[in-house]
């Protein structure tokens, strides 16, 4: 597929400012996560927001959706969701000359799709979405059909130590390319919030900033970004210390690796460079490998630990 002429990075770093300032203007003080979040969209991942209810995980998802200009659903994952709900289903039709099963496309078949409280289903609906988050294809009752270009998930999901949560296994969350968190507003920013507009309506009124075309353009040309030799050493060096350090449960795949290559040229490209420094990989390497470390049994480091462990133990190139 051919692609257009690559543009200057900081002709559409400004662009994609005003990306990360309009959805800041509903989202307030949290100019990292949705930084972050536009940035697992621009490498071609898929995300997980875990935190609290009510914090605007929700809210961050319609409006990116809106100022991208991208279409989407919402499905609230709950305990009796089935797996055709999500996927969609063959219904029998015997009205007129044409009759005989048609597929109703479910509401995966859109270009970002929320999961709302994803681990609120039991385990047979979360693994619905496992093709379609890495394939980009759905195969419902042995037909595969292809799903919109770009195709972007973001799922939410509560802490899992509150009631009715199903954790999600790790086939699962290793789709996701980072998990990000929101948390509490600081005070100034929570004030003006009690103080602001509906959220809702304020997202009705943003308007679309890109198109899909162009989101696919973007995609492609950051994919294509510099990395270093020495940059890629670093990675390498990363990923085979948590397969070698007693603290972690298991290393890194090579998904993770490649993962963090594509988020650190996304970050990249939001500073405006068309190459990859080292604090881009730092940058990143929490939101993508956090979700994908474990500590070893009887430690009890977080996540958070763990990943600050892992910058500080390998030096930089």
């Amino acid at each position: 597929m051919s692609i257009s002429p690559m543009p200057q990075p900081r002709q559409s770093a400004a662009l994609l400012q005003q990306v990360l300032d309009q959805v800041g203007s509903v989202i307030l003080g949290k100019a990292r996560p949705i930084r972050l979040a536009v940035a697992c969209l621009l490498a071609r991942g898929h995300l997980l927001m875990e935190d609290q209810p009510g914090v605007g995980k929700t809210t961050l998802a319609h409006a990116l959706a809106r100022t991208l200009g991208l279409q989407f659903q919402r499905i609230q994952f709950t305990s009796d969701l089935l797996p055709a709900d999500i996927l969609g289903i063959s219904v029998y039709g015997a009205q007129g000359q044409n009759k005989g099963f048609e597929f109703h496309p479910g509401p995966v078949f859109t270009q970002m799709l929320l999961a709302d409280e994803i681990n609120r289903a039991p385990p047979k609906s979360q693994s619905a979405l496992l093709e379609a988050m890495e394939e980009q294809q759905v195969t419902v009752e042995g037909v595969t059909r292809a799903l919109p270009d770009p195709f972007f998930v973001i799922a939410t999901q509560n802490p899992r130590e509150q009631a009715g949560t199903f954790p999600l296994p790790e086939s699962q969350l290793d789709r996701f390319l980072m998990r990000i968190h929101l948390g509490y507003p600081d005070p100034a920013a929570e004030r003006a919030l009690l103080q602001g507009r509906d959220r809702r309506a304020l997202i009705a009124e943003l308007p679309a900033l890109l198109e899909s075309q162009m989101l696919l353009d973007l995609q492609q040309h950051i994919a294509q970004l510099h990395v270093s030799e020495a940059l890629v050493d670093y990675v390498q060096r990363l990923i085979a210390h948590t397969r070698e350090a007693h603290r972690y449960a298991h290393g890194l795949s090579p998904r993770a690796a490649l993962g963090l290559l594509a988020a650190a040229r996304a970050w990249a490209w939001l500073d405006g460079r068309d190459h990859v420094i080292p604090e881009d990989i730092q940058a990143v390497l929490p939101p993508v490998a956090g979700h994908r470390l474990f500590a070893a049994e009887g430690a009890s480091q977080s996540p958070e630990q763990l990943t600050r462990a892992l910058i500080e133990a390998v030096a930089i190139p």
